[in-house]
């Protein structure tokens, strides 16, 4: 199959996810099937240690459209992370699209189809979910989300509400330019495609509670907080000094 003749592809990291793949993958099916777009569904196992792997194999026999791919080298017990999981399912898909989302079932699926007419609609290259209508966060995330909002807008003239979102829909050029093979720079997608010159506009998506499993990312000083403020002073550095490449050949 070559790159680029489906519709869209999904793309979703998972470390230890054994409860939530099986409904994560029904839930894709359902909602893309009734979509009328050509799509495959691709998972990516980031160093799992239980049985998320075989689960999405079993589960691959019966659905031509859903994929595994299975980082490598990845500490023991551990993940590689979501910047490197997302730059691997990237360059394994095969759509003109690329949606992403988290495995845990907090991000609903069904909403993917809204993104891709919206970004139609709009003549946009990527659509952002935001959950901050949504959310339920205690003060402390609160003014974590309110301080990191505004670091982002002074350092990057980041405007986007909710750049911690998963949920978003964009066009495969988008996705290879970005430099995801370093840590932590997920976190800044949208920002990044704006860099590149691209339109990205943002739509209110759901933000459900997690029902299995336990969350994979700290939210604390030490483990957010301060890596957070680095990966912001990296990502400045390189938008500084990133420069457009165009040629031509001479004949």
């Amino acid at each position: 199959m070559q790159q680029g003749s489906l519709d869209i592809s999904i793309v979703a990291p998972a470390h230890n996810e054994q409860d939530n793949v099986h409904a994560l993958v029904t839930q894709v099916g359902d909602a893309l099937a009734a979509s009328g777009l050509t799509y495959e569904f691709i998972i990516v196992d980031d160093g799992s240690t239980d049985q998320t792997r075989s689960k999405i194999t079993e589960m691959m026999t019966s659905r031509p459209w859903l994929r595994c791919v299975a980082m490598t080298n990845t500490p023991k017990g551990k993940g590689n992370g979501q910047s490197a999981a997302f730059h691997a399912g990237f360059r394994a898909t095969h759509g003109a699209l690329i949606a992403v989302l988290d495995a845990d079932l907090q991000n609903d699926p069904a909403e993917i189809p809204a993104m891709v007419k919206l970004m139609r609609e709009r003549n946009a290259d990527m659509v952002q979910g935001d959950r901050s209508h949504a959310r339920q966060d205690n003060l402390v995330r609160k003014i974590g989300s309110w301080v990191g909002r505004k670091f982002r807008l002074w350092l990057l003239g980041d405007t986007i509400r909710d750049t911690g979102c998963s949920l978003r829909v964009m066009k495969r050029e988008i996705a290879l330019q970005l430099p995801l093979q370093f840590r932590g720079m997920h976190r800044f997608i949208p920002v990044m495609a704006r860099h590149l010159g691209f339109t990205v506009i943002e739509m209110p998506v759901k933000h459900r509670p997690r029902v299995a499993g336990e969350t994979k990312y700290g939210f604390g000083i030490t483990q957010r907080a301060l890596p957070g403020l680095h990966d912001l002073l990296v990502v400045r550095w390189m938008r500084n000094r990133r420069r457009t490449v165009t040629s031509v050949e001479v004949k």
